[in-house]
């Protein structure tokens, strides 16, 4: 859901641009596919007789191939080319390409030495102080660089009001990170109110933030099903078998496992990656 002012033409951004850079198509690089707005990590790059083409894996287990066209993608919310991977018979990618850069927990290139800058009058709200936690372990050090604080609400009943009050112009945009975000949900009926042209609320559509961490990185089959009424993380603790200690399940067994983007659902990435750039746009 965007809260933004549109002109009259409504020609996607990634169609009015000019060239794309070439991203090669590593395997478990996630992207999405500007299209179909499927997000999924790369399995394999393969030559068809129409062209080559990549195939993605979603959160669910779920492959789409794709052809490999110019500006198809979406990388980091911004809009990329796939190539092939180059292949060295023999010798490692990283040595074949010379020596690969230092990246960040977020999978962009890491600056050495790079001092914090100074905060921006934009920021980026997210509900909880786990939103807030596992933003600042992937996306910490770009954050800095940008100048961006992320902040947290304590939920969004009152989000309108919190928009009115931060007053958002084109030098202190508003990005509002939503958990829960999908048709029918209270939180979707919340968010249509906010109809301020330098806000954008993005959200992600799990009950909550704990869900965007892969299962796997927290060494569990899958997030299990809570019954309505009972309070989620506390029913997750109990039906793992975890003691039912929201504060310390997140730090120790959820939070203490993520170590970069690739512990995280590509869902959430993407959005995530949408607010930095709305905020930080010219």
């Amino acid at each position: 859901m965007r809260s933004r002012e549109y002109g009259p033409d409504l020609t996607p951004p990634w169609k009015k641009q000019g060239p794309a850079p070439e991203v090669p198509a590593e395997p478990d690089l996630v992207v999405e596919e500007v299209g179909s707005g499927f997000c999924g990590a790369v399995i394999r790059c393969e030559k068809t007789a129409q062209g080559p083409t990549v195939t993605l894996e979603d959160r669910f287990g779920k492959h789409r191939v794709f052809p490999m066209e110019p500006r198809g993608f979406l990388l980091e919310g911004r809009v990329v080319t796939l190539v092939r991977p180059s292949a060295a018979t023999g010798v490692p990618r990283a040595e074949a390409r010379g020596s690969a850069p230092a990246r960040t927990a977020s999978g962009s290139i890491a600056v050495p030495g790079a001092r914090a800058r100074v905060a921006r009058a934009g920021r980026i709200y997210v509900e909880g102080r786990h939103d807030a936690e596992l933003v600042e372990r992937v996306w910490g050090d770009d954050l800095r660089i940008e100048g961006v604080v992320v902040e947290y609400l304590e939920g969004i009943d009152d989000l309108p009001a919190i928009v009115r009050d931060f007053s958002p112009g084109p030098d202190a945009r508003l990005g509002v990170l939503v958990d829960h975000l999908v048709p029918g949900s209270k939180e979707s009926r919340i968010a249509a109110q906010v109809t301020d042209a330098h806000t954008l609320v993005v959200g992600h559509p799990y009950i909550d933030i704990w869900e965007a961490v892969k299962p796997s990185s927290v060494g569990i089959p899958g997030w299990p099903s809570v019954p309505r009424g009972q309070d989620w993380k506390t029913g997750v603790c109990r039906a793992l078998g975890w003691p039912e200690n929201t504060g310390a399940a997140w730090k120790q067994r959820i939070l203490g496992p993520v170590r970069s983007y690739k512990d995280l659902e590509p869902t959430l990435l993407g959005r995530v990656e949408e607010l930095i750039d709305f905020v930080t746009a010219p």
